[in-house]
């Protein structure tokens, strides 16, 4: 779920992954693991190609997870204090000083850096449009076009309303489906980037943790890594700069990390810890010297990402893709033996047991007016749930920025001097609460639609149930329709912060009041400014709630009326369709017979195969 806060937007980040199997990748003599799968997919879709144009949906599906198994993005965000060598880091993994230093503090605008056959760069708006792009072949050039968009000097307050960059490079670590983000420092002035990084964590498949040795680590990436843990599935640790160490100092330097991991931050003792120097590792790597990046530790990483990346993300993806697989092929079987068994029976049996069917279908369609009418009515709680969690934002917001302005005023503080004080609280504590209202919602979201999802699987399993046994067909039951499954990108929440205060004019008349009177006129003025600068922002976080709410119950209706429809029509349609047939009483019906027969038993082997994968 993304957000609109303070003048602020969020929008899905990163474009698609471009890469493809190269010829020899693709078959590779059928060797791999990944390799027999695709195989698999492309025998799958010759036979369900092979069964006519009533059968296209289902072959469009397969050639579709057959894409994600040659795409497969994994995003890995890149993580540290400011100044620790995260952009080093990365140019080191690029072989390429792409990336602006982290000595200019850096925006709360996302980097994502990914496998394109140039180089090349474009800068998303808010509203998705391409504000600004790069393309040619200078590394300098893109450098200053990143610069001038993603650090504070250059783009202050991101005043350019970027959403994210999207950066395409030719690394051969990025072929393998890889996705680095990089991501603001921690630490630095600007505190808000903090709370940005913490929300978009969750969207991550993986995290690099970047510490150095000088100065060992702090209490602000601790605290930080400590939320970190709760947001991120996976974490690896790297150790930077240690060519400033010795060798006894390097392990020194290690244990010291690893006791603190455990003591403060709950890690196991046997956390694997990476050295290396990646200002060293990058020399290494455009000089195309291998034995200093092996030095250097980069090589180690950069083989561990890959082996992560080759085998663990590869496993899950592909099981994953397996069990969609099975379940498409097993439609494809029901239906295929609906018509055989339709074409098969005795035309006056196969008329009782249509009519039969057709009752169950019209209960059905009675169970989803009910199920409908049961959503609005949670979708109605929810509203409500949202309006009380906004109004509690609300007194919340304002009794934080009363106290801040308390503090401010006990100080005698100027007008301009405590307007400016609120203003950098803003950020930092509405990107706090965008986060903890973000899950809380989303937990309750969740738990209000996981029954309607029961129930929608039950209605479908009900329709492939009575045709399976009316028809005495084998039966296989589908897992989860999916009906509200949210995928989502990676979003970052980026800052344009705007003031909602008016000046407040201080003429010489206004200077010489008393101070009681005027610390009571100051107070007045910016209490009230308080007032409008919360709810302007917690109508914001309301409002794009509530759009949000609306689309996912609104996507859930369309998916289920979806599925039934397309599980009415896999059944019912095969039904009627045999039906029609037998009045032809034509050779296609034994034709088609022999067909179907013959498809059925390849499929069913095919479906053996993905079980097994």
């Amino acid at each position: 779920m993304s957000y609109k806060s303070y003048g602020t937007s969020s929008k899905n980040g990163g474009a698609a992954y471009s890469g493809r199997y190269k010829e020899g990748d693709q078959k590779n003599n059928g060797n791999s693991t990944a390799d027999k799968m695709y195989n698999l997919f492309d025998e799958a879709i010759e036979y369900v190609d092979s069964l006519g144009i009533r059968f296209m949906n289902k072959k469009k599906k397969l050639e579709e997870l057959q894409q994600r198994l040659m795409e497969g993005r994994f995003h890995l965000a890149v993580l540290g204090q400011f100044k620790r060598g995260k952009s080093t880091l990365l140019n080191a993994l690029l072989g390429d000083s792409l990336l602006p230093s982290s000595v200019l503090p850096l925006t709360a605008i996302p980097t994502f850096i990914q496998a394109g056959d140039s180089l090349r760069a474009e800068a998303l708006s808010d509203d998705g449009t391409v504000s600004d792009k790069y393309t040619g072949n200078s590394v300098g050039e893109m450098k200053v076009f990143l610069s001038k968009i993603v650090t504070e000097e250059a783009n202050p307050e991101n005043r350019l309303g970027i959403s994210h960059v999207n950066v395409f490079h030719t690394a051969q670590l990025l072929s393998k489906g890889l996705v680095l983000i990089d991501t603001p420092g921690i630490g630095s002035t600007f505190i808000h980037n903090t709370e940005a990084t913490l929300n978009f964590l969750p969207q991550c498949d993986a995290a690099v943790f970047l510490i150095s040795a000088d100065p060992p680590i702090s209490e602000v990436e601790l605290n930080f890594l400590e939320r970190v843990r709760s947001r991120v599935p996976r974490l690896f640790f790297i150790l930077n700069k240690v060519d400033y160490l010795s060798d006894r100092e390097k392990e020194e330097s290690v244990q010291f990390f690893k006791k603190i991991l455990r003591e403060e931050a709950g890690f196991d003792n046997d956390v694997l810890i990476f050295c290396v120097s990646a200002l060293k590792g990058l020399d290494a790597k455009k000089s195309s010297d291998h034995n200093k990046w092996s030095e250097s530790g980069m090589a180690e990483v950069e083989e561990h990402l890959g082996n992560f990346l080759a085998k663990e993300k590869a496993a899950v993806l592909r099981k994953a893709l397996s069990s969609k697989a099975t379940d498409i092929l097993a439609n494809v079987l029901m239906q295929i033996n609906l018509i055989v068994r339709s074409l098969q029976m005795p035309m006056d049996e196969l008329e009782e047991r249509q009519r039969t069917f057709e009752e169950k279908i019209k209960e059905v369609d009675y169970q989803k007016v009910v199920a409908g009418d049961l959503l609005t009515g949670d979708r109605k709680r929810l509203m409500e749930f949202l309006e009380n969690q906004a109004e509690d934002l609300r007194h919340k917001g304002r009794l934080h920025f009363e106290k801040i302005l308390e503090q401010i005023l006990e100080a005698n503080a100027t007008v301009d001097t405590a307007r400016e004080t609120l203003l950098k609280a803003l950020p930092v504590f509405f990107e706090r609460e965008l986060g903890e209202m973000s899950q809380v919602f989303n937990v309750r979201v969740t738990e209000v639609l996981q029954p309607h999802q029961r129930r929608a699987d039950e209605l479908i399993e009900t329709i492939r149930k009575t045709a399976a046994e009316l028809f005495e067909i084998p039966y296989r039951a589908p897992e989860s329709s999916g009906a509200f499954e949210m995928t989502r990108q990676p979003y970052w929440t980026t800052q344009q912060r705007r003031s909602f205060m008016n000046p407040i004019p201080e003429g010489a008349i206004y200077k010489l009041l008393p101070h009681r009177i005027r610390k009571l006129r100051i107070k007045k003025y910016l209490t009230e400014e308080i007032e409008f600068m919360v709810f302007q922002n917690v109508e914001n976080l309301r409002w794009v709630t509530l759009q949000n709410l609306n689309q996912a119950f609104r996507r859930f209706s369309l998916k289920l009326a979806e599925l039934l429809q397309e599980t009415i029509t896999a059944t019912h349609g095969a039904i009627q369709e045999a039906s029609a047939k037998r009045l032809e009483q034509s050779q296609a019906v034994a034709e088609e017979l022999e067909l179907f027969e013959t498809v059925s038993a390849k499929l069913e082997n095919i479906m053996k195969r993905f079980d097994g994968e």
